[in-house]
């Protein structure tokens, strides 16, 4: 019999290693793409594949017949023919088939928030442990290369897209950080959007353990499956669990304390939560106590993040562009008492509406992008609403709006893709407007707070 034969949908970064792999280990694999770049069909030369250029519906069902599986890469939309198969073809992502040749445990980590900072810190303090520990997956290099490399641990972020191609993946630790709505441009429903994301402990049982957000119903009610598995559950929030806050440290079990919040450079609500998901999973997957309170005590946030960026006038300006959904804006708001909030951009399908549930800490709102009309309309008349039509017109607008001892937040609960490429040039150009103010430098050891 010849070797297995793979179609790997996408010659993206993580299709290119994805066909790699297979061809190292002598498989038969062709490649399709909707779209390809030179870089596309370089890639497939120099690999000695075929590329099929955007197969129409027979082609690519003539594909998938002489297949045993469909690698499907992570960019490849919803409604796409190539999920329109039937029950008959085999699916799976970059994410299942690093798991299967993983040597090493692996940590996993899912959440619509925060979940790229907890993966970050989660690497920082197994390597300020002494292990050697890489992230893969949603961020850093492909999850496939990863796994091919000489970590003794992996840490893989993964997103719900990744996740819904999985069957078998069974991290030793998993982590799911938080839940709400989010990718209705992708999934169907949010209990769609939910289902996949629970398949991170669709697997877990006897010796795995899971870390679960004890603040979220969704995210409890899905650490159930896993408990009556055999799963060890671990528990985070500000509160009455596992890792908590208490009398300004956050401590673990036993009293274990990890790190006094005094020393933080960052101590918003939402970070310590974060600090907390990922001490947890951290000290699950080996990491000891003193490594967690010196990643901790070194880290500063990452790029567009809730990132403190200028100083005018009294008023603090942060850039929180990554925050896509209003579940992240509300939490982003949950650490300022009074602050002038730009939103809008492109809506991803959510209800932009609960917005309006942070009235009572907004001094006013800048409504801006496609999805203007949308934040105007969360607040209904409960706060002052003005729309801005450039960012510089927005932070202009926030700026006058604002008073000494408020926050401007830049946390747009939508896409950037209507003016910007990308969420990171969208708080690029907000940077860029707020030194136009002639704002002062912040100090780095004030960044977060």
């Amino acid at each position: 019999m010849g070797p297995r034969r793979v179609l790997v949908y996408g010659l993206g970064v993580s299709g290119v290693a994805a066909a790699r792999h297979l061809l190292a280990e002598g498989l038969d694999v062709v490649a399709a793409d909707d779209s390809p770049g030179q870089r596309q069909r370089d890639s497939a030369t120099d690999l000695g594949i075929e590329l099929v250029v955007a197969p129409d519906a027979s082609t690519l069902a003539q594909l998938a017949s002489g297949v045993d599986e469909i690698v499907v890469s992570p960019g490849v939309p919803a409604g796409h023919g190539v999920f329109c198969l039937g029950p008959g073809v085999r699916l799976v992502g970059d994410v299942e088939l690093a798991w299967r040749r993983a040597r090493v445990p692996m940590v996993a980590v899912t959440g619509t928030n925060g979940k790229t900072t907890v993966t970050t810190l989660i690497v920082s303090m197994l390597v300020a442990s002494g292990l050697r520990a890489v992230a893969g997956g949603n961020i850093g290099e492909p999850l496939l290369d990863v796994v091919a490399g000489d970590a003794e641990v992996v840490v893989a972020e993964v997103s719900s897209f990744q996740l819904a191609l999985t069957d078998t993946f069974r991290p030793a630790v998993a982590a799911w950080v938080n839940f709400s709505e989010d990718h209705l441009d992708w999934h169907a429903s949010v209990d769609d959007y939910r289902d996949a994301k629970a398949k991170v402990w669709a697997n877990s049982g006897p010796g795995d353990v899971v870390v679960v957000n004890a603040d979220d119903a969704v995210v409890r009610e899905a650490a159930a499956g896993a408990a009556a598995r055999g799963a060890t559950v671990v528990t985070f929030g500000l509160r009455d669990s596992d890792y908590a806050v208490t009398d300004g440290w956050l401590v673990g079990p036993g009293g274990l304390r990890v790190a006094s919040v005094q020393e933080l450079p960052r101590s918003l609500p939402h970070d310590l939560v974060d600090d907390l998901c990922a001490a947890a999973a951290a000290l699950a997957a080996g990491a000891t106590a003193e490594g967690c309170r010196s990643a901790l005590g070194a880290f500063r946030g990452l790029p567009h993040r809730v990132e403190l960026v200028g100083e005018a006038r009294g008023v603090r300006f942060y850039d929180d562009s990554k925050a896509t959904t209003p579940g992240a804006v509300l939490a982003a708001l949950g650490g300022f008492d009074s602050a002038v909030l730009i939103a809008g951009g492109r809506n991803k399908g959510l209800d932009l509406s609960v917005l309006g549930t942070a009235a009572d800490r907004l001094r006013a709102v800048v409504a801006i992008g496609e999805a203007a009309p949308e934040v105007m309309a969360a607040f209904g008349g409960r706060t002052p609403v003005v729309e801005a039509h450039s960012m510089a017109d927005a932070v202009a607008r926030a700026a006058a709006l604002a008073r000494p001892g408020d926050t401007v937040l830049l946390s747009p609960a939508c896409a950037s893709f209507d003016w910007y490429p990308s969420y990171a040039a969208r708080g690029d150009d907000f940077v860029r407007c707020v030194r136009d103010l002639d704002t002062t430098p912040v100090a780095p050891d004030s960044v977060g707070r």
